[in-house]
């Protein structure tokens, strides 16, 4: 083994076991080269090796730092958590007493003939017909109801994408997705082959000019959107903007994928793209942020002509619903249980935004008062992979560097975004707020210094022993 890649598997051993821990920057090329009496040359190698592994980010004029949370194998479409107590990233809401309100679905399915019936086989991609028109009832809104035969099933709504863009986009094929998107769309783009085209946004979402500027350039297979609440901007398209692409859509003969997921949290929300284009639009959504992540299930509303292709990829991605999933699900909905724990999410998103309000004021936060989430431009001189690694170290906190949301140039634009997505849903109001406290501390101690009580000073420390 080459030299340079020695030194920097004894460095990411420092990483992994904590003796550098995430925000420590490393000293300068030349100084590290001294002490472990190597060219400059090595140095540069082993800086270059540390970055291509995930370890490090460098940034022009103040060094090179320690990522807040080094990459390790996993699986492709797992979300990642931070390391840091109060996890921001992870963004899965739980309304309090929402347990006590599923409990008496489930003792229903625990009577042996009717659990016999749920685990009996796996369950299709189509479910059953009583699933089917629970999910429309589930899925329908004011002026909107979805076909229950144009409905199909996957285990959770990150499959639901999966097999949605695996019947569309061949491999090698180009998606059309907004500049800052989902970052699950991400990977599950790298793991199909396909091949993500960023399209610019603005305050209600995609363009539809950029949009049709990126099919004229080269051919589209399909296009995948988040008109509601969108996931990390909170944008939402009004019904000229939905009608425009719907517009599009026909006029360029492409497809899409609009995905769903966080819609449910708004009142008044629009009717969907898929009301406007049904025969040119797949519309997933699913339970897990409705009601729980542990105990959830995927929805499709699939035209027609798609709907075959569909089911074929969910099936072979092994990917349809669990049938004691689907099962709980139906009777959550025939219940009421859903429409009472969404009507909790919606109130407790009022009152952690009220948290957002006074910690982050006068701060530059782009963001829905409907949302679970939020997107917070940073205050210069912070860089976004900087800001996220001091989080976790020095006040305890993870959150989301903007780049994991960027597409083509990490912003669409060339440059990374100066940004960090705060997930709202996950702790207790409690944790929240204090959690916002520290960052909004943290960033007004700037990138030189620490606040007291977030540890020692940010900055020029040198590198600590390592062998």
């Amino acid at each position: 083994m080459e030299e340079y890649r020695r030194i920097a598997d004894r460095v990411e051993a420092a990483v992994r076991d904590g003796r550098l821990r995430p925000g420590d920057r490393l000293p300068p090329q030349r100084v590290f080269a001294r002490r472990h009496a190597i060219a400059n040359s090595t140095a540069i190698r082993v800086y270059g090796e540390l970055a291509r592994r995930g370890l490090v980010v460098g940034e022009v004029g103040r060094g090179t730092f320690v990522r807040a949370v080094p990459p390790l194998p996993g699986p492709a479409l797992a979300e990642a958590t931070g390391a840091a107590p109060v996890d921001l990233q992870l963004n899965y809401p739980v309304a309090e007493g929402q347990s006590a309100l599923m409990a008496p679905g489930l003792a229903a399915l625990a009577r042996s003939d009717v659990l016999a019936e749920a685990v009996a086989r796996p369950a299709a991609a189509t479910g059953t017909p009583e699933a089917r028109e629970a999910a429309a009832a589930v899925l329908a809104r004011p002026g909107w109801a979805p076909d229950p035969d144009a409905v199909l099933f996957a285990g959770n709504g990150r499959q639901a994408i999966a097999a949605a863009l695996a019947a569309l986009v061949p491999p090698g094929g180009r998606l059309g997705v907004e500049a800052l998107t989902y970052p699950l769309v991400k990977a599950v783009a790298e793991t199909l082959g396909i091949r993500l085209v960023p399209l610019a946004l603005d305050e209600e979402g995609v363009r539809p000019e950029a949009l049709a500027a990126a099919h004229r350039a080269a051919p589209l297979a399909a296009v995948y959107l988040q008109p509601t609440l969108h996931n990390p901007l909170s944008a939402t398209a009004g019904e000229e903007r939905r009608a425009a692409l719907a517009e599009l859509l026909r006029s360029t003969d492409l497809t899409a994928v609009e995905d769903t997921t966080w819609a449910f949290l708004l009142p008044d929300a629009p009717a969907p793209l898929a009301a406007h284009a049904p025969e040119r639009v797949l519309l997933v959504d699913s339970l897990s942020k409705r009601l729980a992540p542990g105990l959830t299930v995927g929805y499709l509303v699939v035209p027609g002509r798609f709907r075959a292709a569909v089911a074929e990829a969910l099936r072979s991605g092994a990917w349809t619903a669990g049938g004691l999933a689907l099962a709980a699900a139906t009777r959550w909905t025939g219940d009421g249980t859903v429409a009472e724990v969404v009507a909790a999410k919606r109130a407790d998103t009022a009152a952690r935004h009220a948290l957002v309000r006074r910690r982050l004021a006068g701060q530059t936060v782009r963001t829905s008062p409907h949302a679970y989430h939020c997107w917070w431009e940073l205050p210069a001189p912070w860089r976004a992979e900087t800001f996220v690694a001091a989080a976790a170290a020095r006040a305890g906190v993870a959150v989301t560097p903007g780049g994991a949301f960027a597409v083509g140039g990490r912003d669409g634009t060339g440059t990374a975004p100066d940004a960090v997505r705060i997930g709202l849903a996950s702790p207790p109001p409690a944790v929240l707020d204090e959690a916002l406290g520290r960052l909004a501390a943290l960033a007004a101690a700037g990138p030189e210094g620490a606040p007291e009580g977030l540890g020692e000073a940010w900055g020029g420390l040198p590198l600590p022993p390592l062998f």
